[in-house]
């Protein structure tokens, strides 16, 4: 199990205790070693899939010693301990938490000067009180609004019409780059005798080959027997190539007969559909736009 960045703190400090400059990397290795994280921990990604779980929870560990001038970068990238630091891991609990550097004037100081204000005290946590770092904090609250947005999605879509969702499929389709124009690249077909195909598209521009579509509303998983007389339907057209789109899931017969088949079959299922359409803004708008800004210290390098 990877510790939370307050754990990580006196493990950090304690490998910068031989009063050596250490670079980032070799204190990510060392602490890594040190709790035997395995292969798939150390590459475990934030729930945005920006960086590493663990590079994470170092960085900001290492941060919050710094405003606790209990370590410093004297060469970019690199960082020592300080005689604070020194002074003060003597006397340090077995696990360095906010609530102890709280206890540090340095710090006490830097957090009075940019602690959050009385309306956002009321609706978010102290970083005191959980073991989250703010990337991790900020990652997870964008997750569970995007979890929320798919699932007000499908359940729209479920209202829609079928004429709707065919047409939705296509617009998705040339969003993610098929076919080029609106007019030119989709054509729905939705008639009785279509031979179970719900539309077509260009694969590209040029129209060097056709992507069959199939797009039904289900509730239940969708039977392997509706994706084989997709699979027929293609057959019948000499079609080597489609898409089966559902706003509920497939079943794991489904997958298995599309992987053996000569058709190349791709299966769409509700989650993936909504995020699809939240990527490529089919059916979703953009609320508030925020920048997450570093120090870029390039900048203040001097020549």
């Amino acid at each position: 199990m990877i510790p939370d960045f307050q754990t990580l703190m006196r493990p950090v400090l304690q490998i910068l205790m031989d009063k050596k400059i250490h670079k980032a990397i070799d204190i990510r290795g060392l602490i890594i070693e040190n709790f035997k994280l395995s292969e798939e921990e150390r590459n475990e990604l934030l729930p945005g899939g920006s960086q590493a779980k663990i590079d994470n929870r170092v960085h900001w560990a290492l941060s919050y010693l710094k405003k606790a001038n209990l370590v410093q970068s004297p060469v970019r990238g690199s960082h020592e301990i300080t005689q604070n630091g020194l002074k003060i891991f003597e006397s340090a609990p077995e696990r360095i938490t906010i609530k102890f550097l709280k206890t540090i004037p340095e710090f006490k100081q830097w957090q009075d000067e940019y602690k959050l204000s009385r309306e956002e005290a009321v609706h978010n946590p102290e970083i005191g009180d959980t073991e989250s770092t703010p990337d991790e904090l900020l990652e997870s609250s964008y997750s569970r609004l995007i979890e929320s947005l798919s699932i007000d999605l499908i359940e729209k879509i479920k209202t829609c019409s079928p004429t709707f969702f065919e047409n939705l499929v296509v617009d998705l389709l040339i969003k993610m780059g098929y076919g080029g124009s609106r007019a030119e690249a989709g054509k729905v077909i939705g008639k009785s005798g279509d031979g179970g195909i719900d539309g077509l598209i260009k694969e590209d521009k040029l129209g060097l080959d056709t992507i069959y579509i199939q797009a039904k509303k289900w509730e239940a998983a969708v039977p392997v027997s509706q994706i084989r007389d997709f699979a027929g339907s293609l057959m019948g057209k000499k079609a080597k190539k489609g898409i089966f789109i559902t706003t509920s899931s497939f079943p794991k017969s489904a997958y298995e007969f599309v992987a053996n088949i000569e058709s190349k079959i791709v299966l769409i299922d509700g989650n993936e559909l909504a995020d699809l359409m939240i990527e490529h803004n089919v059916g979703v708008a953009i609320k508030r736009t925020y920048e997450v800004k570093r120090l870029d210290i390039d900048y203040f390098e001097e020549n």
